[in-house]
Parts: structure tokens; C-alpha cells; sequence
């Protein structure tokens, strides 16, 4: 099995679990360059809020996008933003991506910040 079928294949096994739950969740896409986060409706409907490093506010404060800190900040950002949205209790949606390096220093980020999950 090629390495982006297995990353689709957990995914699809992750978001069908949290579709049960109909819960607003915490998506996650990565790249080679960039981080992007988005909190999503329960209903998967409507993006209510979004972060990534392409942004002006997270961008300007790093030197490189595609590291750890980088995800940090990310993970930082798109947690204050969903806060004052009104938004405390997320499932996270890792899209597939194992839990290690960026997505895990986004995650516990997010958490430090005040988002649930």
C-alpha cells in the first residue's frame, strides 16, 4: 500500500468516528512547507475559524514554516481564535497524519493554549 492510501485509509476510519459523535472538530493538513488548521462545524458544514503559516500574524514572527515551532504557533493561534469564537471542546481530526513531530507539537499547543479534546 502507497504511503498517502494508508494516510487516507486512517483517515477515513478517524473522521467516520467523529461524524458519529457529531462533534465540532479540530482538522489538521500538513505539507513540506506549511501547517493549516481549521475548526469545523459538528455538521461539517462551515470552517468557523482557521489558522496556517501562510497567515500575515503567524508568518512574520518565524524564520522557517515547515518546523516545529512553526506548528507551535499554529496550534497557539488557531486555539485563541477558536476561544473567542466561543469554542472550548474540539475533537482532533489529524487527517490521516500519525501523531509525532509537527502534528503533536500543533496538538499539545493547542491544548496549552485551552482547547479541549
Amino acid at each position: 500500500m502507497l504511503k498517502k492510501q494508508a494516510r487516507m485509509k486512517r483517515a477515513l476510519k478517524l473522521r467516520s468516528h467523529i461524524k458519529k459523535l457529531k462533534a465540532t472538530r479540530l482538522t489538521i493538513h500538513k505539507t513540506s512547507q506549511h501547517m493549516y488548521a481549521q475548526v469545523i462545524s459538528g455538521d461539517g458544514t462551515t470552517t468557523i475559524v482557521s489558522a496556517s503559516t501562510n497567515q500575515a500574524e503567524i508568518k512574520g514572527s518565524l524564520k522557517n514554516t515547515s518546523n516545529m515551532t512553526a506548528a507551535a504557533e499554529v496550534g497557539k493561534f488557531i486555539a485563541q481564535k477558536a476561544l473567542a469564537a466561543g469554542i472550548t471542546n474540539v475533537a482532533f481530526d489529524r487527517s490521516g497524519f500519525k501523531y509525532h513531530g509537527r502534528v503533536k507539537a500543533l496538538a499539545e499547543a493547542a491544548r496549552e493554549a485551552g482547547l479541549k479534546f
